[in-house]
This record gives structure tokens, sequence and C-alpha cells, in this order.
């Protein structure tokens, strides 16, 4: 994953989200921390600064205690770990962790936000209320609201969205700095340092509504190259919508380093572009070969492939 300003924020936010829930005495996701944890090595280092930060913060917080109160009497919040089990600190943390909550939940319109993140390889199902759920790819972090099961926000990766029809209360996808609103229907969005694209199989979602206001159609794929403005809307296979499901990717004239990004989200392994790669691919694989041989990829779709320790290189032929 590219080391960017957006990718960035994203995780100091998970951090951020994840000391705010630690703090909370009933918090008991301790399997979703340790997930978010392992699924790369900068959660841990975001975490870790986030808690040396609200670390600093209650020692402000107990030079300013009353004679009269006992420090012993503050709960207990989590710092720092360094394994599947976490590592406690006893410290005045908790109103400083309280200030964090309340920045947080302003900054998210009084939203109660959890995440739910998949490793790369691995796929996930959440079902938010009967006839609705959210099934995540691989290498992949969705945020939902337990107080408005109508609302989830795709930080990255990809996603299919199966929603059931409410015109009283339309379902919204939030991804970069755009919305989606459904408007009945199943599609697929996507969103990481190659762009953002949004394909619908069934019914129609509509795209940035207090902007451009486009519709998105059954059958019909939008694209967003990242960091522009323009976009594409073009036809594309209703069977191909949200594909991965089945272990299947098809690419269409779709840039090397795209071909890696799907790549290792689909099968956990380290596939990377070669630097100046320009050539565009198109084909469709199975990708549960490719774990089995990595190398595999590079006759199914016509590039070069070679490794450098555990890390996999295709390129133009």
């Amino acid at each position: 994953m590219a080391d960017d300003m957006t990718t960035e924020g994203i995780i100091r936010e998970q951090a951020l989200q994840w000391a705010v829930r630690l703090g909370d005495p009933a918090f008991d996701d301790w399997d979703g921390f340790t997930l978010w944890l392992e699924a790369d090595p900068r959660h841990a280092v975001a975490y870790d600064h986030i808690a040396a930060a609200v670390g600093e913060a209650s020692e402000d917080l107990a030079t300013a205690t009353p004679a009269n109160e006992n420090p012993e009497e503050h709960h207990d919040v989590p710092a720092v770990r360094s394994g599947r089990r976490p590592v406690w600190l006893a410290g005045a943390l908790a109103a400083s962790l309280a200030a964090v909550a309340a920045i947080w939940v302003v900054q998210g319109s009084g939203r109660d936000l959890y995440t739910v993140e998949t490793a790369f390889g691995q796929t996930e199902v959440v079902t938010l209320e009967p006839g609705t759920h959210v099934e995540l790819a691989g290498g992949t972090a969705v945020q939902f609201d337990r107080k408005d099961e109508r609302y989830a926000r795709l930080q990255r990766g990809q996603a299919l969205f199966t929603v059931k029809h409410n015109p009283a209360a339309p379902f919204k996808v939030d991804v970069a700095d755009e919305r989606l609103v459904d408007l009945g229907t199943v599609f697929d969005v996507r969103h990481d340092d190659e762009g953002l694209s949004v394909a619908v199989s069934e019914g129609t979602v509509q795209y940035d509504p207090e902007g451009v206001a486009v519709r998105i159609s059954r059958g019909e794929i939008l694209r967003r190259e990242a960091n522009g403005a323009a976009y594409t809307l073009t036809r594309i296979p209703e069977e191909q919508v949200g594909e991965w499901r089945a272990g299947r990717l098809t690419f269409d004239a779709a840039s090397l380093s795209e071909v890696a990004a799907q790549l290792r989200r689909a099968t956990g392994l380290d596939y990377v572009a070669a630097p100046g790669s320009a050539s565009a691919v198109s084909g469709s694989i199975l990708v549960g070969a490719l774990r089995d041989d990595p190398a595999t990829v590079g006759p199914l779709l016509g590039v070069t492939v070679r490794s450098e320790g555990r890390r996999w290189i295709i390129g133009s032929r």
C-alpha cells in the first residue's frame, strides 16, 4: 500500500477511534482490535502515538488533581500492546480519552462509528438489518454507525452492498469526499490509491447528490481516478459486479498498479507493479491458483512476473 497522506490520515483516524473505544469499560471487541493491529504494521505505530499523546495529557491532569482526590480511584485504560493480549497501564487517562472522544463525536456529527476491517486475502460479511448486508473484500475498512443502520463509510478497499430499499430512509455510503445514495440496489464500491469505482448490478445509485448528482444504473460502472475530478460512466456486464466473492477478477484496460492492488486484496500476496510500468491489461482470472503459484498470473494476463523475497513484481512484456 502506498504511503500517501490519505492512507496515513485514515490510519490515524482509526487509531483514535480504537483509543476512544478501548477507554470504555464495556469494551469487549479484543478480537477486532487485534485483527486491526495485525493487518498493517503502521496500525500499531499509529496507536502507540495516540496512546502516548493521551498519556501526556493525563500527566497534566494528574498535576491538577485536587489534594482530597484519590488518584487510585481513576479507571485503568489501555496502553500500547505488542501481542494478542492488551497491556494495561494504570493512570488517570480516562478523562483524557473522554476529551478525545468528545472531539471525535463532534467531528463525526454525533455518529457512533465502529470499524470493520479485513486483512489482505480475507473477506467478511456484515449484516446491518434484514435484507441489508455488506461484503468486504480483502484489505478493506468500512465504518458503520451503531445509531444508523442505513449508513456506511468506505475508508479503503472494496465492498459489495446489498441494500433493502426504503425510500423514507435511503442508504448512504460516504467514500473519500463524496457520497453515494442507494435507490434500491446491489452495488460494488472500490476506493484505493488508484481512485474510485462504483458498479451497479441491481437498481440505481446516485453519485455525489449535492454536486453532479450522477445516476449509476444497472449494468453501469462509474470510475474516477485518484486526485481527479473527472469521471467516466460506462457499461459493465452485470455478472462482473462483485465477482471477487467467487474468486474471479476481470480487468479491462487496467493499469498494472491497479492489477497489483486487486491481486493483493484478493490473495493476500504482496503483488506490486514494476516501476514505470504503463501498460494496460485486459483479461479474467481465477485467483485460487495464484496462492499455490503466484507466478501463474504471468501467462494468464500476459505480464512478466519476478520475485523479490515475498514480493511479486509484475511488469510489461
